[in-house]
């Protein structure tokens, strides 16, 4: 049994490498897998504050040299920082995580030989919301669970709308039309539309859940009753 979580940048490292989260969801998850030998969980890491910070700063040079911001340059520093994020995940989970962090989803003889792979963004054109799909697909997991700083999906920013309302579940269809279909570097949607567009046609369930929240996650992998929205 295999289950994906793609990891949101803004849980591992939202200014610094949150310690606290990272050892209490480490416990959890290890404590999870020791309950049952067969489960095995794939973790997709984002990039978080240092991709945000990075790119930011790449815009900023560009400006001042009058040169204009490349968005393949700019998805390339994003996907570095998700590296360093993976890495240290890696680590955190020890005998667990066997294998090196999987750069690219799609490669063909990919191991899997512990009970935790762990996954960093691959090449510009989307998210680590994309990895996490074509892992779901290869190791023949059915649901992507997508942690992040947001506990819901809203019908609009909340931030800039305050009569948007939280979505317990919401279709395939009506989620693409809220997020598009373009993907820009450092885009903030629930879920990338590339990833969106891949799972809808995999007939893919994605549940987006927020990510401090230990005990919901914990609820999530054991098929229980959780806060979160589903789309499917």
């Amino acid at each position: 049994m295999v289950k994906v979580l793609s990891v949101g940048g803004s849980i591992i490292v939202p200014n610094n490498p949150d310690v606290e989260f990272l050892s209490n969801f480490v416990l959890m998850v290890t404590e999870w897998l020791e309950e049952d030998k067969n489960r095995r969980l794939i973790l997709v890491a984002g990039g978080g504050a240092p991709a945000r910070v990075y790119q930011n700063a790449y815009n900023e040079v560009a400006s001042k040299i009058g040169a204009k911001a490349d968005a393949n340059a700019a998805d390339w520093i994003g996907i570095m920082a998700t590296r360093i994020n993976a890495q240290l995940l890696k680590a955190s989970f020890g005998s667990y995580c066997k294998d090196d962090v999987v750069y690219n989803p799609t490669e063909e003889n990919l191991q899997f030989t512990g009970q935790v792979l762990v996954a960093s963004g691959w090449k510009p054109g989307f998210s680590t919301d994309t990895d996490a799909v074509y892992l779901g697909e290869k190791f023949g997991a059915k649901t992507i669970v997508n942690l992040s700083n947001i506990e819901k999906v809203y019908t609009d920013d909340p931030r800039k709308n305050p009569n948007a309302k939280p979505l317990d579940s919401i279709s395939w269809a009506d989620f693409r039309k809220m997020t598009g279909d373009e993907w820009t570097p450092g885009k903030n949607c629930p879920f990338d539309p590339i990833a969106s567009k891949k799972a809808s046609q995999l007939g893919m369930k994605v549940i987006c859940a927020g990510g401090k929240n230990i005990p919901n996650i914990k609820a999530i992998l054991n098929d229980r009753e959780y806060v979160g929205t589903t789309i499917g």
